[in-house]
């Protein structure tokens, strides 16, 4: 899987811009505040159709123009295809080829990403919502019909805390409303967490062994889903479903005195343990960091195994926070079979056979030279 080529028009600092992409590595370099991370994220908002960086979506259309355009045309397994993604200030569009696609689940999943920027390096010690957006944009990708259901359960969710602060205030009364909600809530959390359990048992298989090979064979990571209620991670539908019934039950009252819904998938968080010790909050910066990038590379393992084909890397100035072993690691582990983009000011100090094949494009205030 590769883009052969992306196009822009009058996204961010871009006005126009064509450019044709080497299928192994692609060298984004320039100055800060010119340019390479937008070129990095608008390859990722072809790919999921929304930006890592924003959720305004109108950020990404440049000063005083209507409309963003990102077109790309991406090969998988053997065949061309086109992907366009339009931004304007009256919604977004998304086509594949050629057709505008009205549920994201049908467009995401057609282009495959991994993006590992600096930010990435929080996964580990970052707050719960990072490692939640961690897993709901992978498993998307592999699993399309997710993001339908956690779109429904954030839709259903935002509804039930508005009941919910309705009821703190005493505007509102009848608990029977309430349970109708709970009840939509929880069909479409049985599902996440359903899928999360199964997501993060594939995550464990790649993670380890990459993990232990990176700590030189000193280190055995492991990886624990933290839900909001008690349940094993073999559990089925039914009782993950009963679990939230009676849990809701128990803190209908809590729920309502605080305004919000208390428990959940929108509430869960991962946990990392590297030999038996919780690396988040007693590891190293160089265990957190060897965590994080075992995460990285074990997705990419885990979309070519679920797809059949490797995801497109970006390393968005990333390589320059990574010391010289885990560096060269990440290089080693995507020669010859990812098609990896990478931005960075320089690539001075980073002296390694994957870059020194690379294509290189160079930034310049929304201006780029090959």
């Amino acid at each position: 899987m590769h883009i052969q080529q992306l196009q822009l028009k009058n996204y961010r600092n871009y006005d126009v811009l064509d450019l044709a992409f080497d299928d192994k590595v692609n060298v984004i370099i320039g100055e800060n505040a010119q340019g390479k991370t937008n070129l990095m994220e608008a390859i990722y908002v072809l790919a999921f159709s929304k930006s890592h960086r924003t959720p305004r979506e109108k950020e990404l259309i440049q000063w005083e123009k209507e409309y963003a355009k990102i077109e790309g045309k991406i090969t998988k397994r053997n065949q061309s295809f086109p992907l366009e993604i339009i931004v304007s200030t009256k919604g977004k569009k998304a086509k594949l080829n050629h057709l505008e696609q009205k549920r994201l689940s049908d467009y995401i999943g057609a282009l495959n990403v991994v993006m590992f920027a600096p930010e990435d390096l929080t996964l580990v010690k970052g707050p719960p919502q990072i490692r939640r957006r961690f897993i709901d944009m992978e498993l998307g990708q592999i699993q399309p019909r997710y993001i339908y259901h956690l779109g429904q359960y954030q839709k259903v969710l935002k509804q039930r805390n508005h009941l919910l602060k309705q009821m703190q205030r005493n505007q509102q009364k009848d608990p029977a409303v309430l349970w109708v909600l709970t009840e939509q809530l929880i069909e479409h959390a049985t599902i996440l967490l359903e899928r999360r359990f199964a997501f993060l048992d594939l995550l464990r298989k790649w993670a380890r062994p990459i993990h232990h090979q990176i700590s030189r064979s000193l280190e055995q990571l492991e990886i624990k889903y933290a839900a909001t209620i008690e349940v094993s991670e073999d559990a089925n539908k039914a009782t993950i479903e009963n679990r939230y019934l009676s849990k809701f039950q128990e803190i209908e009252t809590k729920e309502i005195d605080r305004g919000t819904t208390l428990i959940g998938p929108h509430r869960d968080d991962l946990l990392f343990y590297v030999n038996n010790k919780d690396v988040q909050t007693y590891g190293s910066q160089g265990q957190q960091r060897t965590t994080a990038l075992s995460m990285k590379l074990a997705e990419i393992e885990l979309i070519y195994n679920e797809v059949g084909e490797y995801p497109i890397l970006l390393l968005d100035d990333v390589l320059s926070e990574l010391d010289d072993y885990r560096q060269s690691h990440l290089l080693n582990t995507i020669q010859g079979k990812v098609q990896t983009f990478v931005s960075t000011t320089s690539v001075d100090g980073i002296n390694h056979a994957t870059l020194e094949k690379a294509e290189l494009f160079r930034v310049n205030n929304g201006k780029v030279d090959t």
